[in-house]
């Protein structure tokens, strides 16, 4: 983090704040798209802008949400989910609760939606792997900021759903989320789905 940075840490959530300018920071970008978003989201960490939804689906208009990618690593298989309000097939994932460290959303998240515990990658460990600021789609639209976290899983391990949340589940390899029409996933899987090749074949090259 900049001395630039620090000066601009204003809001009483300093601490929390100054967490998430370093989980910014160390991501790596994979293109010039997400250097952009990285930037973005620098600039509205630190500006001391309100960063934690506090009332559902807009307020604040942007604000943090935390996805995870879960990845069984023995059938080289990711999940996805059917958001029933998105109408796509999304990684799993929510807000950021005010205040709480976006690990800790994933743990609750991942708990909630899945009915299993995270256990984050190798690749990652408990940090965020990519980011996105994507503008919602539909009535009462907003900007996500998130946090995209890789967890390992045995596929066979998840027995069930959040069915309020989501209509169905799947689980595609890499390949086959790359063969699939991009307007029916999230604007951003595609390129999360790359980022994530690279980073495999990077670390099985260690």
């Amino acid at each position: 983090m900049t001395s630039t940075d620090t000066r601009l840490l204003t809001a009483p959530d300093d601490q929390p704040r100054a967490h998430l300018l370093e989980l910014v920071g160390a991501i790596e970008p994979w293109d010039d798209l997400e250097r952009t978003h990285l930037e973005t989201a620098t600039q509205w960490i630190a500006s001391g802008a309100p960063v934690y939804r506090v009332r559902k689906p807009d307020v604040p208009a942007m604000h943090l949400v935390s996805y995870f990618v879960v990845l069984d690593n023995t059938r080289e298989q990711l999940l996805l989910v059917a958001h029933r309000k998105a109408g796509l097939w999304l990684p799993a994932g929510g807000h950021i609760e005010p205040g709480e460290d976006p690990w800790a959303a994933v743990v609750r998240e991942c708990r909630e939606e899945l009915g299993i515990e995270a256990v984050a990658s190798p690749i990652t460990g408990e940090h965020p792997l990519f980011l996105t600021v994507t503008r919602t789609r539909g009535q009462r639209a907003h900007t996500d900021v998130s946090l995209w976290y890789l967890l390992n899983a045995d596929a066979r391990t998840i027995t069930s759903y959040d069915q309020g949340e989501f209509s169905a589940i799947r689980w595609l390899t890499g390949e086959q989320v790359l063969e699939e029409p991009a307007e029916l996933l999230d604007p951003h899987m595609h390129r999360f789905t790359r980022k994530l090749q690279h980073a495999r074949t990077r670390m099985h090259r260690r």
